[in-house]
């Protein structure tokens, strides 16, 4: 009696509020019905009502008829199975922030063909809803149509591109990569790069400077041994260039330029036993080129936030002296120098697509590498104003809710969550892309799913 009761309720509430939404919009066409429709049940209390369930009560009959909802329901006492969950995700840049699945390979090759071409990832959300954002059902029903329409080939555009709009991808792999993790990558390439025709360099983190050389070697020969050899002789451990071959060799396959990342083996260990002032200087003016901003950045409350609440939490110390503030210059060292060596490679050639890979808590919520290319790149170029922040995608590959600091099952998809800091609440990313098909209890606040 009480869940009729619900029922009824909820069905005349959003009723109302459809009729209203048709009034100011007019109905929506069946393509933008079907892709509402393409999601998939997860477990809820016993007597609660699932999402769809929900869905389904209020919109069934103003959407669609109750064929779909009658089909579903009498196949679930036959063994019924959910489909699925899409393996990609926009991350949509709400407060807070809510995922939209690609729900097709058709529409993961559309996002991925438009990085290809250089669009770029606009961060701001992709509607301006009208609704409390908190209220999932509100979006599904107001939003989502809206929503993955323009998502998946509606009339909004993405950032811009063309000559002098360089652009630049940041792929996170898990800090403890797998050979899955490295095919996942490959396969996005391809869809990616597979009609573009400007140079593209993918960068890898773990490569230090001295080994360009050899990198651009191995391209013109093709010599894998000696590439290995020199890349274990700059202190590269010889399971990870191991794991990462596939992805060189891709790069050698489609005539790709390959870019060292990482500041020096030593170097590294200086700045974090000794501090960054005590690295040499000539190194060190490598390294950071733009000082003065490598000095603000550290000093913006932003960037405060993140150093609290994503860089720190992965200090660790190795000895007994060693203290957060030495992790700390370790790692804006490595993601200064990254994102220095990849913009400068961009400046060199305005119409490049820099892909960067490096370990998910270098490039998670967007102030690691990734955040620091845009100054980089306007402190190389001050009169190209074409490079913004719209211009660095962030996918992150197979992420864990550990790897996103949630203290849940679900990932964490975004910091920045009290009054004092919401105004500089930052996304985990603009992309999850998964290898199979993500656990229902990982993803949160999913529109349209």
């Amino acid at each position: 009696m009480q869940k009729m009761l619900a029922a009824n309720w909820l069905c005349f509430l959003c009723i109302v509020r459809v009729e209203g939404f048709f009034a100011r919009h007019g109905k929506p066409s069946p393509l933008a019905i079907d892709l509402l429709l393409q999601s998939n049940e997860y477990d809820q209390p016993a007597g609660e009502f699932s999402r769809r369930e929900a869905f389904e009560l209020t919109v069934g009959g103003a959407f669609v008829g109750s064929g779909l909802a009658s089909a579903e329901k009498a196949n679930a006492d036959d063994g019924y199975r959910p489909a699925p969950r899409p393996t990609a995700y926009r991350v949509d840049s709400t407060q807070p922030p809510t995922l939209i699945p690609l729900s097709s390979a058709k529409q993961e090759f559309a996002v991925l063909k438009k990085l290809g071409k250089g669009f770029g990832t606009d961060k701001a959300e992709i509607l301006d809803d009208r609704v409390n954002l908190n209220n999932i059902l509100n979006k599904a029903v107001f939003g989502s149509i809206d929503a993955v329409a323009g998502l998946t080939g509606g009339k909004k555009e993405e950032s811009k591109f063309g000559p002098g709009y360089a652009s630049f991808v940041c792929m996170g792999v898990p800090s403890k990569p797998s050979a899955t993790d490295i095919s996942q990558i490959v396969s996005l390439f391809e869809p990616m790069l597979k009609n573009r025709k400007d140079e593209t360099a993918i960068g890898l983190a773990f490569c230090p400077l001295s080994t360009q050389s050899n990198l651009d070697d191995y391209l013109k020969s093709g010599n894998e041994s000696t590439l290995v050899n020199a890349l274990q002789q700059k202190g590269v451990r010889k399971d990870f260039v191991d794991l990462y071959l596939p992805l060189i060799r891709y790069a050698k396959t489609r005539s790709l330029d390959l870019l060292a990342l990482s500041p020096e083996t030593e170097d590294i260990v200086v700045a974090r036993t000794k501090g960054l002032q005590n690295l040499d200087p000539d190194r060190r003016k490598s390294y950071v080129i733009d000082a003065e901003g490598f000095i603000s950045m550290s000093g913006e409350p932003q960037f405060r936030m993140y150093t609290e609440r994503s860089l720190l939490k992965d200090f660790t110390p190795i000895n007994s002296d060693d203290k957060p503030g030495n992790f700390f210059s370790e790692r804006i060292l490595v993601h200064e120098t990254a994102a220095t060596t990849a913009a400068t490679y961009a400046v060199r050639r305005p119409d490049s697509l820099v892909i960067v890979v490096a370990p998910i808590p270098d490039l998670r919520f967007l102030l690691g590498i990734n955040g620091r290319i845009p100054r980089i790149y306007r402190f190389l170029d001050p009169t190209n104003t074409k490079v913004s922040d719209d211009a660095v995608t962030t996918v992150l590959v197979n992420p864990t809710a550990n790897e996103t600091l949630s203290k849940s099952r679900y990932l964490r998809l975004e910091i920045g969550t009290g009054p004092e800091t919401l105004g500089f609440q930052s996304k985990v990313s603009d992309y999850l892309w998964f290898s199979s098909s993500p656990k229902v209890n990982l993803i949160p606040r999913l529109m349209n799913g």
